[in-house]
């Protein structure tokens, strides 16, 4: 199944893709106008450019890139961060340094990445004991 999501990238960086066929998420890239060190165990909001509408009950799950947390020790630090359907604002990553060196990040570099899942409302049904 495939959904269409609306997207205003004010960024010269490209939209998100799938990497490959088999792919679930997209990655995301920093939309930088200077480089930005992250220290060790210092944490930042890295903005990306996008602007995106989800649909009703679905979500944008922000997850890490294995390769920046193997290589770098760089991770997203509310690991999945949730957007909402009605959320309107700039996509934003906080990413955190677990390494005991800084790492840079520039513009275009690929910081996180994106998967789209579908979601049920739940009403309650209170029981007393």
């Amino acid at each position: 199944m495939c959904i269409t999501i609306k997207i205003f990238n004010t960024s010269p960086n490209p939209l998100p893709n799938y990497g490959t066929k088999g792919s679930s998420g997209m990655d995301l890239r920093a939309y930088l106008k200077n480089n930005i060190t992250i220290h060790s165990m210092e944490r930042k909001i890295i903005k990306t450019g996008l602007f995106i509408e989800i649909p009703k009950g679905y979500e944008g799950q922000i997850r890490p890139r294995s390769g920046l947390a193997l290589t770098h020790g760089v991770t997203v630090l509310n690991d999945p961060g949730t957007i909402d359907s009605d959320y309107r604002g700039e996509i934003k990553i906080l990413l955190l340094n677990l390494s005991n060196h800084p790492f840079i990040i520039e513009n275009g570099n690929r910081i996180a990445q994106i998967i789209f899942y579908k979601y049920e409302k739940i009403e309650w049904d209170p029981r007393i004991n």
